[in-house]
């Protein structure tokens, strides 16, 4: 058993080799008395710029009697707890097994962590993905970045580990849920280091999460469980309401009577596909902005003051919220401290980007997607797959606004606040590279409204957000997915039995660590039918 120990202090010329002694001065007892700690949880405080420091809670062992003595008479004011520690996130116990093996469509979190909690209670499913493996998949992105090639089927969006393969790899959530411990622990285990499970925001990086998840791929190989690269889902067979199996590349059938529908939110066809299939789906509010780049060394100095650029410090990050007066919300979303814009569309014609960096956040530049909400009532009908439609207009816009080459229009920040023409901006990182645009013309006009009554908030909150070398790219519209794909408290489609939307795409999950949890879920209740 061990003691929590909360709110220890760190200032940044103290390194962590004096948290023994710390903690042995606060409890009032020799450091030799102590038989070991673990850091439990490690934040910044940088609310004060000449005060910065590390806060941490500590896990500590001590002697049976010392602990008790320190629990029942703890010093005054010392934030100190009993530590409960969580028991291991357990696989179900199976009795039966189904007739046909359980399918899982994409290779996402959601789909991994699915494929992880089935082959943990000895099933071993088949996954399909419609993309190519890692390797493959970073060969056809990197000529897509760098020649504007774009293969439709192996991109940003589609290949082994989902989108978040391209991306910072943020592994934050607002969800309380046991198995999130699990889920760290997972890719602590494959390559990603232990700092994820206690940083208060961990991010694994682009370049470790890609062998991380070829280490999953090789875990889950060894226990049965089978992939098919390059296969797509093209159909479904349904009687009386219950899948009975599916089609892949419009021609393959496979029974199937469970299937774990994982896929990401740029499946568009596949949405398509599911609607005329009988897949109850409504439209789901989203959001759609641009992606703002600075120098990182401008956002240190305006987030850590004086301490910017100590060696101890971490590129720095913000979040910015905003409500606007037609009543929107106006926000930063997926900020990447040290990284890239990046283009990552998965279809011709069109123009999406994200925002990504390697674990080591070393790029010059930050960004960060600015966005403003938006519904049904911005759609351009009220069909199911009205969001979708929306994003693909503004992508449109946004690609022939580029040149229609897959560049990204571009315009420095304080132009499009001031609604000038735009003129030459400063290099930014996005390949295949930016053509100067009125960024106006590639976006609702309500949400360019908003998006320049929020940025002189933007810039009282974070003084220079709003410089001259500060430079927007459009447009951003893949926040999240634009359709919800209705389920039961089963997990279960509302019209299709033995259909189970998870994740991402499915509209109950947004990022890596909500995506996973989400996927887990979808399994257990496949699970539960058969215990």
């Amino acid at each position: 058993m061990s003691i929590l120990l909360r709110n220890v202090v760190l200032s940044l010329e103290e390194e962590e080799s004096l948290l023994q002694g710390k903690v042995a001065d606060a409890l009032q007892i020799p450091p030799e008395t102590i038989e070991k700690f673990r850091i439990v949880k490690k934040s910044l405080d940088a609310r004060k710029k000449r005060q910065i420091h590390f806060v941490y809670t500590l896990a500590i062992s001590l002697p049976l009697d010392i602990e008790k003595k320190i629990l029942a008479q703890p010093p005054p004011a010392l934030p100190i707890e009993k530590l409960e520690e969580p028991s291991p996130f357990p696989p179900a116990v199976i009795k039966k097994k189904p007739l046909h093996r359980p399918v899982i469509v994409g290779t996402g979190p959601a789909g991994l962590f699915a494929a992880m909690q089935l082959a943990a209670s000895g099933w071993s499913p088949l996954i399909i993905e419609r993309g190519k493996e890692v390797p493959e998949r970073v060969r056809d992105v990197e000529q897509f970045w760098n020649e504007g090639a774009l293969n439709p089927e192996s991109n940003v969006q589609f290949g082994e580990g989902g989108a978040g393969t391209f991306s910072d790899g943020k592994l934050y959530t607002r969800l309380k849920d046991p198995r999130t411990a699990f889920i760290l622990e997972t890719f602590s285990r494959f390559g990603a280091h232990e700092e994820i499970q206690y940083l208060q925001k961990p991010h694994i990086g682009t370049d470790r999460l890609r062998r991380i998840i070829l280490a999953m791929r090789e875990y889950l190989l060894g226990k049965g469980v089978e992939y098919k690269f390059q296969t797509r889902l093209t159909g479904l067979e349904i009687r009386r309401g219950s899948l009975q199996g599916i089609i892949l590349n419009d021609s393959d059938r496979i029974a199937c009577s469970a299937l774990l529908l994982a896929i990401g939110n740029g499946a568009r066809d596949t949405f398509q596909m599911l609607s005329r299939s009988g897949l109850a789906i409504e439209p789901k509010p989203l959001a759609i902005g641009l992606r703002v780049e600075h120098p990182q060394k401008l956002v240190d100095r305006i987030q850590y003051g004086p301490s910017a650029g100590h060696p101890r410090l971490d590129p720095a990050e913000y979040q910015l919220t905003y409500r606007s007066s037609h009543d929107r919300g106006v926000y930063s979303f997926c900020m990447c401290p040290g990284g890239f814009v990046i283009g990552a569309t998965s279809e011709k014609g069109q123009i999406i980007t994200n925002g990504m960096s390697h674990y080591q956040r070393n790029s010059p530049w930050a960004n960060s997607a600015l966005v403003v909400s938006v519904g049904p009532r911005d759609f351009p009908s009220p069909t199911p797959l009205a969001g979708v439609e929306f994003q693909r207009i503004w992508g449109e816009k946004a690609f022939l606004a580029g040149g229609g080459d897959f560049k990204a229009p571009v315009q420095r920040l304080v132009d499009f606040l001031d609604g000038r023409d735009p003129g030459p901006v400063r290099k930014t990182s996005f390949k295949p590279g930016v053509t100067p645009a009125r960024l106006t013309d590639c976006l609702p006009a309500v949400v360019a409204e908003d998006l320049r009554e929020a940025l002189p908030v933007f810039n009282r909150k974070m003084p220079g957000f709003c410089s001259q070398d500060a430079v927007l790219i459009g447009i951003e519209t893949r926040t999240s997915s634009p359709v919800r794909m209705v389920r039961g408290e089963d997990f279960q489609s509302a019209t299709i039995r033995g259909l189970y939307p998870c994740g991402e795409g499915a509209g109950y999950a947004g990022g890596i660590i909500s995506s996973a949890i989400d996927g887990m879920k979808a399994a257990e209740a496949v699970l539960k039918i058969f215990e």
